[in-house]
């Protein structure tokens, strides 16, 4: 049987249960609503496929890891939360992170001109990325950004160049490669030493590019970046590579008598997106583990404690978000283990390549009236000519769709 939405939804956006459908996700006269607007009325106005997003629950995930960072920092030098734009970003959604006091991390010019467009002050937001343009650091330091994070030993120097072609200081934050593996995916795993990001701890060159930045006229080092993948599950990859940073802020101030005054420990905190995953730790278990490894960290070195920033992207959007589909064409296949229907949508691959492109899973349901006769197994697929534009792998939907 069909679980009910409301079984389904979060019953409280505070990160103690990470919830698959939107806090406001109910089923009036049968039909799925989002914050009391039907599926069909915003069909009607919008057409389909559509994006819907439950601003109520992010504005609630949001704020909960403000106040969990805010909590957990508060008697260190305290905290910020980078809202990763990466997840989802909209004029509107970078102006509610704006209100709820959270910083934007963007990664290409044009998120970077979102959320200037919303009103957030350039200090406020971070510019990221391992191939940034010149046009791209231009309008950087032109906006005042809080911070541009390099990613590479090349990128060090045309930051310094293009800030000192400007006659201005650039503040920076290096991207390093701890070494720790986690993520669903290798695809979505990024502190492994054979990958595009960061600078490497293991070969020195975190330090070299330390020393180098330390050393340019137009740079100023405010920082050290972390991001080991997305969609982590456990505490223990966090605090492992937490530890790593720390350990490299400590080797600089050994070598450079330079204390680095923040460190980001980037993002990649998972959400549930099937009754079948595991539910994912708090916002507020998070938060005390890292802070657990700061606390260590100025214990065991006497140095200050540094600022910390974080960078949650889909723990803040993704159960806020739903796609709505219409259906067209179904058909049965007989296999050797039973049959399976093929539900074909107005979409596919060209809005949601995830499943594609690293077997990412989903749930579906009904929308537009109640799911009540038996359920059938199912396969939710695109329209585009290719085998594996897939939306849902595998789903149990009702019988007459």
């Amino acid at each position: 049987m069909t679980l009910p939405l409301e079984h389904l939804a979060a019953p409280a956006p505070d990160g103690s249960f990470s919830g698959i459908w939107p806090i406001t996700a109910r089923r009036v006269d049968g039909e799925l609503t989002i914050g009391g607007v039907t599926a069909s009325d915003l069909v009607a106005q919008f057409g389909s496929p559509l994006y819907v997003i439950d601003e109520a629950d992010m504005r609630a995930r949001a704020g909960a890891w403000k106040a969990a960072i805010d909590e957990s920092f508060g008697e260190l030098a305290g905290g910020e939360v980078y809202y990763a734009g990466k997840a989802f970003l909209s004029v509107a959604v970078a102006r509610w992170m704006g209100e709820l006091g959270l910083c934007i991390d963007t990664c290409s010019e044009g998120e970077l001109r979102t959320a200037l467009a919303a009103g957030v002050p350039g200090a406020k937001i971070g510019l990221h990325g391992n191939n940034k343009s010149r046009a791209e650091i231009e309008l950087a330091l032109e906006a005042g950004v809080g911070h541009v994070v390099v990613d590479s030993l090349a990128e060090l120097a045309l930051v310094e160049a293009v800030a000192g072609e400007r006659n201005q200081t650039a503040p920076i934050v290096l991207r390093v490669t701890t070494g720790i593996h986690a993520g669903g995916h290798e695809y979505i795993s990024t502190a492994h030493e054979d990958q595009k990001f960061g600078l490497s701890i293991s070969t020195g060159g975190a330090l070299r590019a330390a020393e180098e930045a330390l050393a340019a006229p137009h740079l100023e080092l405010v920082g050290l970046h972390s991001h080991i993948g997305s969609q982590i599950l456990t505490l223990d990859a966090f605090t492992e590579a937490a530890k790593a940073i720390l350990d490299l802020r400590a080797q600089i101030a050994a070598t450079y008598d330079v204390a680095v005054p923040e460190i980001d420990f980037g993002g990649g905190y998972a959400i549930r997106y099937t009754v079948l995953d595991d539910v994912p730790p708090s916002a507020v278990t998070y938060a005390a583990a890292l802070a657990g490894a700061v606390t260590t960290h100025v214990t065991e070195t006497g140095l200050a404690a540094p600022k910390v920033s974080i960078e949650p992207g889909r723990s803040i959007a993704g159960p806020a978000g739903i796609t709505i589909y219409t259906v067209g064409t179904i058909k049965s296949v007989e296999l050797d283990d039973g049959s399976r229907r093929y539900v074909s949508v107005d979409g596919g691959m060209s809005d949601n390549v995830r499943p594609a492109l690293y077997g990412a899973d989903y749930t579906a349901t009904l929308a537009s009236r109640e799911p009540l006769d038996e359920n059938v197994r199912s396969r939710v697929v695109g329209k585009h000519c290719e085998s594996g534009d897939i939306v849902v792998k595998d789903v149990a939907l009702t019988a007459s769709l």
